[in-house]
Order: C-alpha cells, then structure tokens, then sequence
C-alpha cells in the first residue's frame, strides 16, 4: 500500500473507532500509539483494508483487548 493511501486509511479507522466510542480521534490515536494498534493496523493493512468498517473495528477491538490482557 502507498505510504500515502495507508496515512489515509489509518486515519479512517482512528476516526471511525473514535466515533463507534463516543471518544476523540486524538485521543484514540494516542491510544493506538500507546497499545500498537496502530503498528498491528499498519502491518495488516493489505488484508485489512478490504474488509468492512464493522469487520475492522470488530479486529482492532479484539487486538485491544489481547494486548491488556
């Protein structure tokens, strides 16, 4: 994926799962920095990005949880 069209859709899948938590998109970005959501999206883009919204967010959900945990 072009470097440009993954700054993009990363961006859309903070602002969307911002929005699914009633939260800040630059609260959540902080927080995909902080767990590695935003490394585990990155490195899984090619796959990911083919997918829907609730698929996605139901993947970055999941990946959250198992880095707490």
């Amino acid at each position: 994926m072009e470097t440009e069209d993954l700054a993009f859709w990363l961006s859309w899948c903070i602002e969307e799962y911002a929005a699914s938590k009633g939260k800040s998109a630059p609260d959540i970005a902080q927080l995909f920095e902080s767990t590695g959501t935003l490394q585990y999206l990155s490195d899984n883009a090619e796959i990911l990005h083919t997918q829907g919204k609730s698929y996605i967010l139901d993947c970055i959900e999941k990946f959250m949880q198992n880095s707490n945990g």
